[in-house]
């Protein structure tokens, strides 16, 4: 009996371990320099295709922002609850990865693509934007 329960435990805290190293969840988002606390994205996934919603915004100024300089279905539309990561999926050969999809930067109007890569156990995820060989990277952390 003992062993069962001892079983059971070691499964399911290796499958809560697993569940945490995915881009799923709730993230803070830290601007370039490291410090500033910029929003908190909700990155949900459906049918294997992950979806990034931007759930609150920091700074009070920036609350009712829409996204003008956007050019897609974006365009004019509220930042707060927008959709900035889209169409993201599991990479077949790192399944530590995650991208073929894009993320908006709302501020400037512009798509990169992107990915995904939860680090420290998945307490962080590194979330690159690039075009080509020119990238940025951040350091987002998991809230939940």
């Amino acid at each position: 009996m003992m062993r069962a329960a001892a079983a059971l435990t070691l499964a399911l805290s290796s499958v809560c371990a697993m569940a945490q190293m995915t881009p799923v969840g709730l993230w803070k988002t830290i601007d370039d320099d490291g410090k500033t606390e910029k929003s908190l994205v909700r990155i949900s996934e459906s049918g294997g295709v992950l979806t990034g919603t931007i759930e609150k915004i920091f700074d009070p100024a920036k609350q009712d922002n829409k996204c003008d300089k956007c050019s897609d279905d974006r365009k004019d539309k509220p930042v707060l609850g927008m959709a900035i990561i889209r169409n993201v999926r599991q990479d077949a050969d790192d399944k530590g990865l995650w991208g073929g999809g894009e993320i908006l930067d709302p501020a400037k109007g512009s798509t990169y693509k992107t990915r995904l890569k939860p680090v420290d156990g998945g307490k962080s995820m590194e979330m690159r934007g690039y075009i080509g060989f020119i990238y940025r990277t951040q350091v987002w952390h998991r809230v939940e």
